[in-house]
């Protein structure tokens, strides 16, 4: 279903007006939500799929449709500008979101965010552009954006935010030292973050990060009832 007190209107670029995917608790009813980003080529509604392995329908599951399903054109170690301005566009999308959240009452802290591929591209680079204190980061098969030896002059601090990074060591979209590099990047902004590379995995999503992401989750509604 769609949120309709999600709106996206007001951004610029061409994913205004795009809608938020739903499922699990309704914002209203919830204390945490959790935001999935789909991949290239890829629906929101694919990606919230992976709200069924995660065993907690008291959180509220948002997943953002990107205009086209891409979030930007080229691939992410292209030129920046090159993306534009679809990229600056989707960053805008996921600011509001985060935005509407705490108007209901739920805090980046209590706020999940995932991302595949594309989508885990997007997520790590949004939360390295607004680094604060989130419930939980991860990225599946992804990294920051931009081609090698583009300046990383992040602010803020992650605070001890978990982050997951899980990728191949034969990625064919993602090099692994980009992975690497995300991980340290997002360790200076004060990110608590694991990274797990996996042998000959391909582009995909298995078993051993859904655990791993779910350990998290179940980590962060712990902490809730303290």
């Amino acid at each position: 279903m769609t949120d309709t007190q999600f709106t996206t209107d007001d951004i610029d670029g061409p994913h205004a007006g795009q809608p938020v995917a739903t499922t699990g608790a309704t914002i209203d009813d919830a204390d945490t939500a959790m935001v999935l980003i789909h991949g290239r080529g890829a629906t929101a509604e694919s990606i919230l799929e992976l709200s069924q392995e995660f065993q907690h329908p008291e959180i509220a599951y948002l997943a953002p449709q990107a205009s086209g399903n891409t979030w930007y054109p080229q691939p992410f170690l292209a030129p920046v500008e090159t993306n534009q301005p679809s990229l600056s566009s989707a960053l805008a999308l996921l600011e509001t979101i985060l935005f509407a959240l705490e108007t209901v009452g739920i805090a980046p802290d209590r706020t999940f965010l995932l991302g595949f591929s594309q989508g885990a591209c997007l997520t790590t680079e949004f939360v390295a552009r607004n680094a604060t204190r989130y419930g939980g980061v991860a990225g599946f098969s992804g990294g920051l954006i931009g081609p090698d030896g583009t300046p990383r002059e992040y602010e803020g601090s992650l605070d001890g935010t978990p982050v997951y990074l899980g990728c191949s060591d034969r990625d064919p979209h993602i090099p692994v030292k980009r992975v690497h590099e995300t991980r340290e990047v997002l360790r200076e902004l004060d990110g608590d973050v694991t990274e797990q590379i996996f042998e000959g995995m391909g582009h995909g999503v298995i078993p051993e990060e859904i655990d791993h992401v779910s350990e998290m989750i179940d980590g962060l509604m712990d902490s809730e009832r303290r």
